[in-house]
């Protein structure tokens, strides 16, 4: 079963450095990722939001491919194709997938300004060396969909401290 587990960072830019090291574990058979996203809010208060997966390009590429097919069944498959990668756009763009959009603006609207936070919707971990690679982050947990005895494991891993 997937969790999820949102990860704060005490500056703007940690968030975005923890991205490479995470797909490099996931090629090292670490870490299995079924989405993420980061979040920065700016001095100003401007939040910036940062996805793995663009639906709106899965969507228009996947409704270019099924548009020019059936194009090709009228004899217009540049007309088709033209109408399926807009379609497959707009319901792309509409379509909310992995990580709620709501819950990662809403928990963004919450990090103090100048922070960041990068939620990671974790299918499969190998958990110590994960969290051995990631501590030099710095990162606190936020939120997680683990059990409260497992969530305060993490936090405790964390911060470097052995695990009771």
């Amino acid at each position: 079963m997937a969790e999820l587990i949102v990860l704060g960072f005490k500056d703007e830019t940690s968030a975005d450095a923890v991205i490479p090291e995470l797909e490099r574990m996931g090629t090292e058979g670490l870490l299995d990722l079924d989405d993420w996203a980061r979040v920065v809010r700016h001095h100003d208060g401007k939040i910036e939001i940062r996805q793995a997966t663009s639906t709106a390009g899965l969507g228009a590429a996947s409704g270019a491919l099924f548009g020019m097919l059936f194009g090709l069944l009228f004899l217009m498959p540049f007309a088709g194709l033209a109408i399926g990668a807009i379609t497959g756009a707009i319901a792309g763009k509409l379509s909310d997938v992995g990580i709620s959009d709501e819950f990662i603006k809403d928990v963004g609207n919450q990090i103090t300004p100048g922070t960041s936070a990068l939620f990671l919707y974790v299918a499969r971990a190998t958990t110590d060396r994960v969290v051995e690679r990631l501590q030099q982050y710095e990162p606190t947990v936020i939120r997680t969909s683990l059990s409260n005895e497992a969530e305060e494991q993490l936090r405790t891993a964390m911060q470097g401290q052995p695990a009771a």
